[in-house]
């Protein structure tokens, strides 16, 4: 690409925000031009800004340091700087709606981490490798908010990362069952261990909203794309348990699933490290090479061993055997804000900007 795409960032304060930042930088596509959020940082550098609640391993890039944060209300100011927008802003759902709308109805491209229009019907949800068709529905949207470029996308929740790509990997051997108990990171929820001292040592057996999600949304990624709206796949049933768990980063997954055809343990696996979508075959500078691995020894996958496989794009699965009540068990795990959030949402922007709904003003 000859000139960078300028990006803004809505909510580049908060833990997803810095995410973004940090992915962003050097980035061959993407460059972080405009940072916006609440009033109360609008007007401060962004080193003063989240300087002191920096939550990243690695250091604040230096390129946004000296970026005066703007006031994410003032959509038509900060729409005229940049060329799209990732939105992860921390508002209720409503407001969510309402401000990314907003936003789209400037022309401006808006990708989302957010869960808010993740339900909308014209709105894709879109794991990269999955589904990248379904942003055939943006045409229908564009429509409806009446804009030339404008739109939202949206990735989904976090906790399907880890056993969705499995249900698309083996979609031919017909899923119709799935039960998962999902084990979250804290960063999850926007924490450290330093906020949230009450965690180490601890499990929490709920997370709010988190298993409706968990059990809804695979079956929208699932789905396909009829009158310029996404419908819900029917199959598999899926149930599920969230809990949190004192771990940083990285969500796992324990997972029974009964299929329609009864494939060998080998196809299985071979299906999914030959698994591949629209961003390996575009070569996306964000998506990693091999999607899903899988590991042979039974005490993987771990999350300090393998929650940065691929630099936290990729899915890690092991334990995959034969069970007494299903036809199959096993464990997954990913990244939870590389994949499961800020990376999965510039995965999309590529996508995006590789079939040509995103480009420079």
């Amino acid at each position: 690409m000859e000139q960078r795409l300028r990006v803004g960032i809505l909510g580049a304060t908060g833990m997803v925000g810095q995410r973004f930042i940090s992915l962003l930088e050097n980035h061959p596509w993407f460059e972080v031009v405009t940072v916006a959020a609440s009033p109360r940082s609008a007007g401060k550098t962004y080193e003063e800004a989240a300087g002191g609640r920096w939550k990243m391993t690695t250091p604040m890039p230096e390129g946004v340091k000296k970026l005066t944060v703007l006031n994410v209300n003032e959509v038509e100011k900060v729409a005229a700087t940049v060329d799209f927008v990732f939105s992860a802003v921390d508002m209720t759902k409503e407001e969510i709606k309402a401000i990314e709308e907003e936003y789209a109805k400037t022309d401006t491209p808006v990708v989302s981490n957010n869960s808010a229009h993740r339900w909308t019907p014209d709105v894709p949800m879109v794991v990269p490798e999955i589904n990248a068709e379904h942003f055939e529905v943006i045409e229908a949207q564009k429509k409806r908010l009446g804009t030339t470029r404008g739109f939202i996308a949206v990735k989904p929740n976090c906790s399907i990362q880890s056993y969705a790509p499995c249900l698309a990997a083996w979609k031919e051997f017909g899923p119709t069952e799935v039960v998962a108990t999902t084990y979250q990171a804290i960063s999850g929820a926007g924490k450290t261990f330093k906020d949230w001292p009450e965690m180490v040592e601890n499990i929490i057996p709920y997370i709010g909203g988190e298993e409706e999600k968990s059990e809804q949304e695979p079956l929208r990624v699932l789905g396909r794309v009829e009158d310029g709206q996404i419908v819900k796949a029917a199959l598999p049933r899926i149930t599920c348990q969230c809990i949190r768990v004192p771990v940083l980063n990285g969500h796992t997954a324990a997972v029974f699933i009964n299929f329609e055809k009864k494939p060998t343990k080998e196809q299985l696996i071979e299906k999914l490290v030959s698994y591949k979508g629209y961003p390996q075959e575009a070569g996306l500078p964000s998506a990693p090479k091999q999607f899903i691995q899988y590991l042979e020894d039974d005490n993987r996958p771990q999350v300090t061993l393998d929650v940065d496989y691929e630099n936290g794009m990729g899915v890690s699965i092991g334990r995959l055997r034969e069970d007494s009540i299903y036809d199959y068990k096993f464990v997954g795990l990913s990244h939870n804000t590389v994949r499961g959030a800020a990376g999965g949402a510039v995965l999309c922007a590529e996508a995006l900007t590789a079939k040509g709904y995103i480009d420079a003003r």
